[in-house]
């Protein structure tokens, strides 16, 4: 194995500020190394350890800590994929970032380690084009990933810091249940569809920031989870209930209705959060045709998305929750819910889905 934090700079930390500790995963010598020159240049990341494959990372995860674990996925042995549940096993809280060629060439593969537990994924691009705007978007994946697992350390030792506002929850009929997610939200997607196996008498409506073509991957990630037919949503399909409508990449998921029909409407008017789709208008349009009987789920992501449609949900006597802190990849898009007081629960993804179960009169757990 090869030397760990070899490749690591000695620099002055802030006690306040601890440096994000950063491993590489990755078969070739040459990403590996520029990879490590890329970050290393800032002086808020350490890289703790490299390795070139899966074995590795997993021998080095047993002695060091990191906060972002870049991984490949095409390697020698146990492919990143492969090997995704144990590095997030022995990485003890730490969040993924899929770098690979895959990341866009593998619609699928991507959705696959996305559904896995890997928490983002970005294209990596040819050995002689690491330079430029990949470098930025690089740094700036992994100070957000890396944040967030240090947020949720601090919030596991202080649990007053949980304390949230909570709003009653209505307990009138059920009528629509819109989610809203986007960095790590696809693996809570699924852990909330999961343990909602049985009927609940309404339509579901998700909304997850990925690129169009992962689109047809990503709705039989949802539909092998949950047992439910599952599609990407067109131009006035009709809201079937128990079926799951997925927003296109490239429109939001709006509604309309006409007496005690629902059907879509796609909008691709720029929304605030500047994301596209949004949850936004897909939750604005919820509180317009379904009242006090929607609710809206905020799941891990970043961004304040679908805090403008939560708060108008909420004021047309609709109900909004969101997932806990602790559990979330990202507390971005469901902290901004739960700061605002508009939460009626904030839980893990699987608490979530019970409680809307309980509402729906049925029994989501086996």
């Amino acid at each position: 194995m090869r030397p760990l934090a070899a490749l690591s700079r000695r620099r002055v930390e802030s006690p306040a500020e601890p440096s994000l500790r950063v491993m590489i995963v990755d078969d070739s010598a040459v990403a590996r190394a520029v990879l490590s020159r890329m970050i290393a240049c800032h002086a808020d990341f350490e890289i703790v350890a490299t390795a070139c494959c899966a074995g590795e990372a997993l021998d080095a995860l047993k002695v060091v800590r990191a906060d972002v674990i870049l991984l490949d996925v095409e390697m020698p042995g146990a492919s990143g994929l492969e090997a995704l549940p144990d590095i997030l096993r022995m990485g003890r809280g730490a969040r993924v970032l899929i770098v690979s060629s895959m990341a866009e060439e593998g619609a699928e593969t991507t959705v696959r380690a996305l559904a896995d537990g890997a928490a983002d994924a970005l294209p990596k691009p040819g050995i002689g084009n690491f330079a430029g705007h990949f470098a930025e978007v690089l740094v700036e994946r992994l100070r957000k990933l890396g944040r967030a697992e240090r947020e949720a350390e601090a919030v596991a030792r202080d649990p007053a810091a949980r304390s949230i506002q909570l709003r009653a929850m209505p307990s009138g009929p059920l009528g629509c249940v819109a989610l809203g997610a986007s960095t790590g939200g696809l693996h809570a997607l699924l852990e909330f569809l999961r343990a909602l196996s049985s009927p609940i008498g309404a339509p579901l409506l998700v909304t997850q920031h990925l690129p169009a073509v992962f689109m047809p991957y990503f709705a039989r990630q949802l539909e092998s989870a949950s047992g439910r037919v599952a599609h990407v949503v067109g131009e006035g399909d009709v809201l079937v209930d128990d079926h799951i409508h997925i927003a296109p990449g490239d429109a939001h998921l709006c509604l309309e209705r006409s007496g005690i029909e629902v059907r879509v409407r796609l909008d691709r008017t720029p929304a605030p959060s500047g994301c596209l789709p949004s949850a936004d208008p897909m939750l604005a349009s919820v509180a317009d045709a379904y009242g006090d009987e929607g609710v809206g789920i905020l799941l891990s992501g970043m961004g304040r998305d679908g805090l403008i449609g939560a708060r108008r949900l909420v004021e047309t006597g609709g109900a909004v929750m969101a997932q806990d802190r602790v559990s979330a990849a990202i507390w971005g898009m469901p902290r901004g819910i739960a700061e605002a007081g508009l939460a009626s629960a904030v839980m893990p993804p699987a608490d979530l889905a019970r409680r809307i179960a309980d509402r729906a009169g049925a029994k989501s757990w086996k």
